[in-house]
């Protein structure tokens, strides 16, 4: 009678404890993991260690494993499609590449095309490095499908992981340091679910640490052209990082032996095709060899923000009222000169959180107990290289987990590793730690794995529970209305051509973003600038069925365009 007194009720609360019903269904989660935990983790570890003894099949596994996951969540979460600007920036990229050139031409009447993270002069390009853009193309030309591109790329760096983690740990944690890489940076990533190229960055930093770790053996032609490789990529991915990277891996190789020296001129040899690239797409862009893209949009629109030791740019174009928004807002972002310790301290502490992005929650348990490895030189470079990127990455405004993508492969090192320190932790002489560092990989394997069956057997009642979700980005709400007025004009006969009509109290939500042949695409968005004006747009395409879009109206609305219903918000 006093247990069922006990659990007599749930609402209300009338047992002692005043546990509620969500209490006793994390009670019983709790209580499931843990008995799996230690009935089912020696059984596991018996099948998981001839797999992790077999690479190139580990390597298969865990490449397919992301991309079959989230190919299972199509029927609640179709293809990711762009939805801020940076994704169409780097669609923008890979469609100029896919048609077998690194820049357009620019457009006979710019001014209607105006946006963010575009050039319009001296060509019409995108202003990102062309990284993302060439794994974007891959996917593009292989399957019809943008997004094909960032799958692959998923699928590279959960492999690579998993190589790169054979030089720094033993077979069974690097299988287990691939399979938290398939959890974090997967199918429920922001990675996965976008065009901002994240997981080409890892990639990158997966070859460049995971061949440095073994050329610390010995001299190896292979391991020091995938050195030079990954050096390459990431400098065509995230440039000013590449700066912490080349460090990062000279501070791997210490302490320096002499055929280190014969064996990094084979990694010169595989950095120069990266180099002459950036140089070739530099000269198509700008005109010239050394001016990245990036900086002629600083010179141009005084964005993308400098470091916070330079002076912010000033425009030198005349800047449309949603760019002149952009440019104040960096610019209070990147505050006033000098830059102060108090300052870049402020920012480095603001930026902790944001490291979560790099680790299964339950997983924090266990990382103070890497500082007991740091006697170790490859986990003392490990340390010192994640504090070389955050303390070099600080000086620049903003921050986002993937800037500092390259050390991924890293923070699932420092996660196995810890847990692995965990597991020889002994008290009065008993091995007590090994079912703690057990109990937390199977916590979170329960972590993915119950996030992954709310999105997988989605209903309307788990939105109460998806709003507590952190770190994944797999939602697909179209808050803007875009894909609704994007099915409008799919819906509608011929090519179309969508003036843009901003109110004055518009913020930072772009719409027009065009392909890298604007002329061949069926839809075209262009700015409203004006009845009188927009008519030579007009006559330049006189073929396509005008419209006029108000997008800050809720939902936008899209009605057939008029002359005179430019002059005038409805």
């Amino acid at each position: 009678m006093f247990l069922l007194d006990w659990f007599h009720s749930f609402l209300p609360l009338l047992n002692p404890l005043g546990f509620g019903a969500q209490d006793f269904v994390l009670l019983a989660f709790a209580v499931l993991v843990a008995t799996m935990a230690f009935a089912l983790g020696p059984f596991l570890e018996r099948i998981a260690r001839p797999l992790a003894e077999r690479p190139a099949a580990a390597m298969a596994l865990l490449g397919a494993l992301p991309v079959a996951l989230r190919l299972s969540l199509l029927v609640h979460h179709p293809i990711p499609r762009p939805e801020v600007s940076d994704d169409f920036s780097y669609l923008l990229s890979a469609g100029t590449l896919r048609h077998l050139r690194l820049a357009n031409p620019p457009h006979a009447l710019p001014q209607f095309f105006e946006t963010y993270f575009a050039l319009q002069q001296p060509t019409y390009s995108s202003i990102f490095p062309i990284g993302p853009g060439l794994w974007i193309a891959l996917g593009w030309l292989l399957t019809g499908l943008p997004w094909a591109g960032v799958a692959l790329s998923e699928a590279a760096l959960c492999a690579a992981c998993f190589w790169m983690l054979r030089a720094w740990t033993t077979p069974l944690w690097a299988l287990a340091g691939g399979l938290l890489a398939v959890f974090e940076f997967g199918p429920l990533s922001q990675w996965m679910n976008s065009y901002w190229g994240g997981s080409v960055a890892a990639f990158a930093g997966c070859l460049a640490f995971g061949a440095a770790a073994r050329l610390r053996c010995g001299p190896n032609r292979r391991n020091a052209l995938l050195l030079g490789a990954g050096l390459g990529l990431h400098v065509l991915t995230r440039p000013y990082e590449s700066i912490f990277l080349f460090a990062a891996a000279a501070l791997v190789l210490a302490p320096w032996k002499p055929h280190l020296l014969r064996s990094l001129r084979f990694t010169a040899l595989a950095l120069a095709p990266a180099l002459l690239l950036m140089a070739a797409h530099n000269n198509a862009v700008t005109g010239s060899w050394t001016m990245l893209p990036y900086q002629l949009s600083q010179f141009q629109y005084g964005v993308p923000a400098s470091l916070t030791f330079q002076p912010m740019p000033k425009p030198h174009r005349t800047l449309t009222p949603e760019q002149q928004l952009d440019y104040d807002t960096q610019a209070a972002v990147h505050g006033p000169l000098p830059d102060t310790l108090s300052r870049y301290l402020s920012r480095l502490a603001a930026r902790a959180p944001f490291y979560r992005f790099f680790f299964v929650a339950p997983l924090s348990l266990a990382l103070p107990f890497f500082l007991l490895t740091l006697r170790r030189p490859l986990h003392a470079a490990a340390a010192a290289s994640i504090l070389l990127f955050a303390l070099g990455t600080n000086f620049y405004p903003y921050f986002y987990p993937h800037y500092i993508a390259a050390l991924t492969p890293l923070f699932v090192f420092v996660a196995v590793a810890s847990l692995d320190r965990l597991s020889h932790l002994r008290l009065r002489g008993f091995a007590s730690g090994a079912p703690a560092a057990r109990m937390l990989l199977f916590l979170a394997v329960a972590h993915f794995a119950f996030w992954f069956g709310i999105h997988l057997f989605e209903r309307p009642s788990f939105a109460g529970l998806i709003r507590y979700e952190t770190w994944d980005s797999i939602e697909d709400p179209d808050p803007l209305g875009r894909y609704a007025i994007e099915a409008q004009l799919h819906a509608a006969p011929g090519a179309q051509l969508v003036f843009v009509h901003y109110t004055a109290g518009h913020r930072f939500h772009e719409w027009v973003h065009n392909a890298a042949d604007i002329d061949a695409a069926r839809i075209v968005w262009a700015r409203d600038l004006g009845a009188e004006a927009n008519q030579s747009l007009l006559a330049y395409y006189p073929k396509r069925r005008p419209w006029l879009l108000y997008p800050d109206l809720h939902p936008p609305r899209l009605i057939p365009y008029f002359a005179e219903s430019a002059t005038s918000f409805p």
